[in-house]
C-alpha cells in the first residue's frame, strides 16, 4: 500500500504542471458546462437511438473530448511530433471507432425480440445489452493487440495479467465506500435506480427459482464494467504510455468523464477524480484489476444494498 501511495506522489511530482492541469480541468469544465446546459447527450444524441449516425455523434462526442485534451498536453510539454505520429493516430482511431461503437450499439434491441420469440424481451435486452462489449470492444482491441503488442508484450493483455500490488489499497478503497452505500440505500432516489435488476418473470420462463435469473443478469452486469477498465484504464493508459509516458492519463480521463455525460452531473464530475485515481495506478502497476475490483464491488454493492432495502419488485 505505502509502494503505491508513492507512486502517486512520483507521479505527480513528475506529470504535475499548474498551467496544463488547470486548463485542462477548464476544458472538462467547459465540456461538462455545455453538455448540460443543452442536455446535449440526452435530448439529442439518443434520439438518434438505433440510426446509423449514433456511433458517428459518440465518436464526435469522444474525439473532441480526447483529442482537445492531447492537444493542451502536447502544447504545454512541446511536444508537436506526437500529431505526426501515424502509431498515436492508430491507436487514438481505433479506441475512438471501438468505444463510439460500442456507445451506439442497439442490434441487441432485434436480438432481444428474436431470441425466444421476445417472450424475455426485457431479460434479454439488458443482459444483452451489457454482453455485447465483447463484439464491439474486447474483441477488436484483441486484434489490435495480437496483431500490433503481443511482441513487445507477449504476456499482459492491456493490464488483464492479475498483479498483487496494490491490492491491498483497492480493497481499503472499496471499503470505504461500503458505509457511503450503506447510507445511500436509505434514500428513495437510491432505490429509484437500484437495483437494475427488476423482476421480468424470466425465473418462470425457464422454469428456475428467480435467484438463478438473478444471478445471471448479476453477472452480466457486473461483465460491462470490464470492457470499461480494459479500455480507459488499459488500452488509454497503459496502451498509450508508450507513446505519451505519463501524459497517457489526463486525456484518458477527459474521455472518461465524457462517458458519463448521461448520468447525473454529480456522478460525471467525480468520474474526472475516480479516473485520474485509477488511470495512476494502473500506469503504476501495469495492471486493470484494482479498477476492476473497485468498480465491480461498488455496482454489486449497490445491488446487494438495493435488494436488502426491499428493492427489484
Amino acid at each position: 500500500m505505502k509502494i503505491l501511495w508513492r507512486d502517486l506522489r512520483e507521479h505527480l511530482r513528475a506529470d504535475f504542471r499548474p498551467d496544463l492541469y488547470l486548463s485542462t480541468a477548464l476544458w472538462a469544465g467547459l465540456l461538462l458546462a455545455i453538455n448540460y446546459y443543452l442536455d446535449l447527450e440526452d435530448s439529442y444524441i439518443d434520439t438518434f437511438q438505433g440510426d446509423p449516425r449514433w456511433p458517428v455523434l459518440y465518436f464526435t462526442l469522444y474525439a473532441t473530448a480526447y483529442y482537445g485534451s492531447v492537444w493542451l498536453w502536447t502544447r504545454f510539454h512541446r511536444r508537436p511530433d506526437i500529431w505526426r505520429n501515424r502509431e498515436f493516430w492508430l491507436r487514438s482511431g481505433w479506441a475512438l471507432i471501438c468505444y463510439s461503437v460500442y456507445a451506439g450499439f442497439y442490434a441487441h434491441n432485434n436480438w432481444s425480440r428474436e431470441v425466444f420469440n421476445g417472450q424475455i424481451y426485457v431479460y434479454a435486452y439488458y443482459c444483452l445489452h451489457n454482453l455485447q462489449s465483447v463484439l464491439t470492444i474486447v474483441l477488436p482491441l484483441y486484434v489490435f493487440y495480437k496483431l500490433v503488442d503481443q511482441r513487445s508484450n507477449p504476456s499482459n493483455f492491456y493490464g488483464m495479467a492479475p498483479k498483487r500490488k496494490g491490492l491491498i489499497l483497492y480493497l481499503v478503497l472499496l471499503g470505504l465506500m461500503i458505509p457511503l452505500i450503506t447510507l445511500a440505500s436509505f434514500q428513495p432516489d437510491f432505490l429509484a435506480s437500484y437495483p437494475t435488476y427488476h423482476d421480468t418473470n424470466a425465473n418462470e420462463f425457464f422454469g428456475v427459482p428467480e435467484w438463478v435469473t438473478a444471478l445471471f443478469y448479476e453477472l452480466c452486469y457486473g461483465w460491462d464494467f470490464v470492457p470499461t477498465e480494459l479500455m480507459f484504464r488499459g488500452f488509454l493508459v497503459i496502451g498509450m504510455s508508450r507513446l505519451l509516458g505519463r501524459g497517457a492519463v489526463l486525456p484518458m480521463v477527459v474521455w472518461y468523464c465524457a462517458i458519463h455525460f448521461g448520468r447525473p452531473m454529480g456522478e460525471a464530475i467525480s468520474s474526472l477524480f475516480g479516473g485520474y485515481l485509477l488511470g495512476v495506478l494502473a500506469l503504476s502497476t501495469r495492471s486493470i484489476w484494482g479498477g476492476l475490483l473497485i468498480h465491480i464491488g461498488i455496482a454489486w454493492g449497490m445491488e446487494i444494498a438495493a435488494f436488502l432495502q426491499g428493492g427489484g419488485r
